[in-house]
């Protein structure tokens, strides 16, 4: 015997009332909250330290401010946050991210290891990415990061669209992280 939905007890002979039981959806009529892709997003920064959540704040404002159409793809991973700007929903079609843990906030570019950088400012060894530590936003301003940032838009496999409107998404949160903060 087996309890279906209303109390009725149901036997497990009669196979058709047994599948008809499963296959029943079963909904709620309490209210649920949706939470914006933006106020996640805040979550996420708020759990760094004040002086970095500042600087993450400035840093997505520049950013947003210089590449426009760029879609905003979130990760809350385990090692780090971060808010990829891409052409597309694709993480490989990201041009620059936003890279922060308690440690630092980082500017990464997706495909830095082919970027001209005459001026050595990248940072990294790895075989694709590669990054610049960020102090201020006011880095992001300096001619020889706009000249990095110029040369991976120019190098992007999928162009930036001209005109439209951002997405902001939410692609991934890790249920297990390190502090976002640094130990005391």
């Amino acid at each position: 015997m087996i309890q279906g939905r209303a109390g009725h007890t149901i036997r497990a002979s009669d196979s058709r009332e047994l599948r008809m039981a499963m296959k029943k959806k079963i909904t709620s009529k309490e209210p649920t909250s949706t939470v914006s892709a933006e106020e996640q997003l805040a979550g996420f920064i708020d759990k760094f330290s004040p002086d970095h959540q500042t600087l993450i704040r400035a840093v997505r404002k520049a950013l947003r401010k210089r590449l426009p159409t760029a879609n905003e793809l979130v990760y809350d991973n385990y090692n780090f946050f971060v808010i990829g700007y891409c052409a597309t929903a694709r993480p490989s079609d990201c041009i620059v991210s936003i890279a922060a843990a308690a440690s630092g906030v980082v500017l990464s570019f997706y495909y830095g290891a082919t970027v001209p950088d005459p001026h050595k400012l990248l940072l990294g060894t790895g075989s694709q990415n590669r990054f610049i530590r960020l102090d201020t936003a006011k880095a992001l301003s300096n001619p020889q990061v706009e000249e990095l940032i110029v040369a991976v838009i120019a190098q992007a496999k999928t162009p930036l669209a001209a005109s439209g409107k951002r997405k902001l998404i939410i692609r991934s949160i890790s249920a297990k992280q390190r502090s976002r903060r640094k130990p005391r």
